[in-house]
């Protein structure tokens, strides 16, 4: 009891005698809830569209529309799936009657007379679940929002720490390598001295080269600069030079739209989670990545030839999955898509699926 709370559920009371509802509201009074009367189905519906409701306690005889055909229309509602509905009967039901009322949603059933404390411990209990419900879909939301946030500055960080390689300490080691080829070829020096700043600069050559590598897979520049498809072009072209593996490409259409930089990013780094997963642990020798724009959908599928996944990471277990698809499965749901991983037979079969109502593209202005 406690009349104050101010986390207060709504609970709708339904039935066309004022009477009933006037007592069911005295019975009910000490849960401290937020009581709604009704006095008829099309009264309930016109509430339910409008409040968040934790419990429909409600009549099984009305006129003209009945607590069952009640009850089957608010479970047609997708947002109403999940409410309580409690019948309340004046006439004994049949095992009949109540498959029949559980079939159409309710969650139980009070015969009349009312006893009041029976009553009040069944509202209280679903009232209670519903609030408990309800804070767990707030914390998972902060979650969400907390993850996508940590995802976000993940990639801002790969790009700064992508520029500062190759603006910073890029440009020292071509300048370190410059001096030792001026060395290598001034005229005065000895030959010891040539031959040393020789090597000296292929070393740095080497370590240049490798700082542009891990600069551009840190954050390609190519992703900001021209787009996703010649960001996944040149990605794919060092992989299969690197590794050995066959990887082929599929981008639809042929002049592959822009993409906002947060979806461009999110496709990116999901292809590239994949092919680092197939090179890791699959085998294979093959792979083959398909990137299609749909007019419904915008798909991703990445396929190896490789041995194919356990159960356990296509269930997406907390003990079958690592951080990698960790990562790709929550991108993915930041977007309102769909990730799946099966077996390929032979292999292993990635699918990303984002509806084309939630891709965010680049503006573009016109031009005259």
């Amino acid at each position: 009891m406690n009349p104050e709370r101010k986390d207060k559920v709504n609970i709708l009371m339904v039935d066309d005698q004022p009477a009933k509802l006037l007592s069911y509201e005295a019975i009910l009074a000490d849960l401290g809830e937020n009581l709604i009367k009704a006095n008829s189905g099309r009264e309930a519906m016109e509430v339910l569209l409008k409040n968040d409701v934790a419990v429909v306690l409600m009549d099984v005889s009305m006129p003209e529309l009945d607590g069952f055909e009640l009850a089957d229309i608010i479970r047609q509602h997708p947002r109403f799936e999940k409410t309580a509905i409690i019948f309340i009967s004046a006439v004994h039901l049949t095992d009949i009657d109540r498959l029949k009322g559980y079939q159409r949603g309710a969650v139980d059933y009070i015969s009349v007379p009312v006893v009041p404390e029976l009553l009040r411990a069944k509202v209280s209990v679903f009232a209670e679940l519903h609030r408990k419900n309800r804070a767990l879909e707030i914390l998972n939301f902060e979650l969400r929002c907390l993850s996508g946030r940590l995802i976000a500055a993940q990639d801002d960080e790969r790009r700064r720490l992508a520029r500062e390689m190759h603006d910073g300490f890029g440009q020292d080691l071509i300048a370190t390598k410059m001096a030792l080829d001026r060395i290598a070829m001034a005229n005065d020096c000895p030959t010891w001295s040539k031959e040393t700043a020789t090597n000296a600069s292929e070393l740095i050559g080497g370590v240049i080269q490798q700082v542009r590598s891990m600069s551009h897979l840190l954050h390609p520049p190519l992703l900001d600069e021209v787009g996703l498809k010649s960001a996944l072009e040149w990605y794919v072209d060092g992989l299969t030079k690197r590794s050995g593996m066959e990887v082929s490409t599929d981008i639809q259409p042929g002049d592959f739209p822009r993409l906002a930089a947060e979806m461009e990013t999110t496709i990116f780094r999901i292809i590239q989670e994949a092919l680092t997963n197939v090179l890791r642990h699959s085998g294979a020798n093959k792979v083959t990545v398909s990137l299609i724009d749909g007019p419904n959908r915008l798909t991703v599928a990445v396929r190896d030839n490789g041995k194919g996944i356990s159960d356990k990471v296509m269930e997406f277990r907390p003990d079958g999955v690592g951080i990698g698809i960790g990562g790709m499965r929550q991108r993915v749901k930041e977007f309102g898509g769909e990730l799946k991983i099966t077996n390929a037979h032979p292999g292993t079969l990635v699918e990303v699926s984002i509806p084309s109502n939630l891709i965010f593209r680049k503006e573009t202005t016109a031009t005259a």
